[in-house]
């Protein structure tokens, strides 16, 4: 591999994280790796310049708003030491994320009633739970559908580690118990806070991924103090029991809340044609996918995980770059396939990723490619729904969205039975190959507490390398980013006795980085 990367712990200062440096990666990479972020920072300075009174008033009203200034860097970690077709697929994913993430914060806060929004604007906004995804939205062109807590908190504490604690002590101060996911009490965190821009006509609540969703959305909604439709979406969606006709009738019921608070009517056509960008860009993953099971994956690391999260929860089918990158990266990886080209600077063993990964600690795979040449062809998160939606008829296409909803982020494998969490892990890593599975346990999640034993003794009778590593989603408090890379390598130089590929990145201290 051109440009091999090396002692790459040696450029960060101290605590921080932030390199001294930008990383070397041959004139070829390196120059591919400006280029991109030079797209990136022309892009932020075009939203800065578009609306320069709003953002401002953004920046001093919300403490989130200065994370996303640190983009460049986020994405610096995740591409770090990547070279070839695995630094220009990560950008070219990456550019489209910031897009889009920037239109959201834009319509955002031209419509904050808290900043002098404008009211024509919100007025077309429907408010929604961060995991309901989209699509429904296609079905109303007119109007504009926001997850209300994606930029305020789930996008900000991937860029920022920092951000998060503030949020869960103070939901804390107002009772919430300090056990429940940090996730939910993040986002009741931010209403009690104030740190909520307000907008729109309605809100569209869920049940997903967990309880203390449930428990804690009663905050959101006294803060947004919307209309609010729950949607109800199945748990057991794998059992015997039929739950389909129940999951389409709240979808029915969703369509029927929106046009009785906006005057809008659902247009079919409109979503027929958006699901059908949607099934392309779920074809594209499942090609990824396909490559990675073999010997030569192309795309791993944070980049899957993070781009399918993304399109899957707000692409939507509405947004046609989304595919055009798709089509640009599958050429990509396509080639690099037929010449067989490595995708790593050494690839030791192939892991799956398993359970919720941490917010805090994005590029946590990458790491562990970079330092231990353990490299990740599949994780939780990047395997939720592969549901391609039938546009025949609108119960069809009803039909299909109701299953696509069962199989979101942090709920396809965490709920629904033993067989969801526990038998098709080992049927994705038989599929994938792979010699070592990567087992978070997030300390805050009731979902695989009860499991571990049955997980290590199954391990052990495949012969599999089972690495757990505890997190706590969104709180590096608890367990910091140093603490999870201790845990591995401990594994690796006490159970299989190996050393690093890259000793620098062995151990080193970012309690104070983003």
């Amino acid at each position: 591999m051109a440009g091999k990367p090396r002692n790459l712990g040696l450029s960060y200062i101290d605590k921080t994280g932030v390199r001294r440096w930008r990383e070397w990666r041959g004139i070829k990479d390196t120059l591919v790796d400006y280029g991109w972020w030079c797209v990136m920072w022309k892009d932020m300075i075009k939203f800065v310049l578009q609306s320069p009174i709003q953002v401002v008033k953004g920046i001093f009203r919300y403490r989130w708003m200065l994370t996303y200034l640190t983009l460049p860097q986020f994405i610096d970690r995740q591409l770090e030491g990547m070279r070839g077709v695995q630094l220009r697929a990560g950008h070219a994913l990456y550019d489209i994320i910031i897009k889009h993430t920037i239109d959201i914060i834009a319509d955002s806060f031209n419509a904050d009633r808290n900043i002098g929004g404008k009211k024509s604007l919100a007025d077309r906004i429907v408010c929604f739970d961060e995991l309901v995804p989209t699509e429904l939205m296609a079905g109303f062109p007119n109007l504009i559908g926001i997850p209300v807590q994606t930029i305020p908190i789930f996008l900000s504490s991937m860029i920022n580690q920092q951000l998060p604690p503030v949020y869960l002590d103070a939901i804390e101060n107002f009772g919430v118990p300090a056990d429940v996911c940090p996730l939910p009490s993040a986002e009741a965190g931010v209403a009690a806070e104030g740190d909520f821009p307000i907008f729109g006509k309605c809100f569209i609540a869920c049940n997903m991924p967990c309880d203390g969703s449930i428990m804690t959305t009663s905050f959101q909604d006294r803060y947004f103090k919307l209309p609010t439709y729950c949607l109800g979406v199945p748990l057991r969606y794998n059992d015997d029991v039929d739950a389909q006709k129940y999951a389409v009738e709240e979808l029915r019921g969703c369509i029927k809340f929106i046009e009785e608070h906006t005057g809008e009517t659902f247009d079919w056509a409109a979503f027929a044609k958006a699901l059908e960008s949607y099934n392309e860009v779920t074809r594209f993953h499942l090609d990824l996918w396909e490559i990675n099971r073999t010997d030569h994956p192309q795309v791993t690391g944070p980049t899957p995980w993070l781009y399918r999260m993304y399109t899957y929860h707000l692409h939507g089918g509405m947004d046609q770059r989304f595919n055009k990158a798709d089509k640009r990266v599958r050429r990509l990886m396509t080639d690099a396939y037929e010449k067989r080209l490595p995708c790593s600077a050494e690839m030791r063993h192939k892991a799956l990723v398993w359970s919720c990964p941490a917010n805090y600690y994005t590029n946590f795979s990458n790491w562990l490619e970079q330092c231990w040449g353990i490299v990740s062809v599949m994780d939780m998160e990047t395997h939720i729904s592969q549901v391609i939606i039938d546009t025949s008829t609108p119960e069809t296409m009803l039909e299909g969205v109701a299953l696509t909803y069962q199989r979101a982020t942090m709920r396809k494998h965490t709920k629904g039975g033993y067989r969801n969490a526990v038998d098709e892990m080992w049927r994705v890593a038989e599929e994938y190959n792979v010699d070592t599975i990567i087992m978070y346990d997030q300390i805050s999640c009731k979902g695989m507490d009860g499991l571990q034993g049955i997980f290590d003794e199954q391990a052990r009778e495949r012969n599999i390398n089972f690495i757990w590593v505890q997190q706590d989603l969104m709180d590096p408090r608890t367990i910091s980013r140093r603490d999870m890379r201790r845990q591995v390598n401990q594994y690796m130089t006490s159970v299989l006795r190996e050393t690093p590929v890259d000793p620098t990145l062995l151990d080193f201290d970012d309690c104070d980085a983003f």
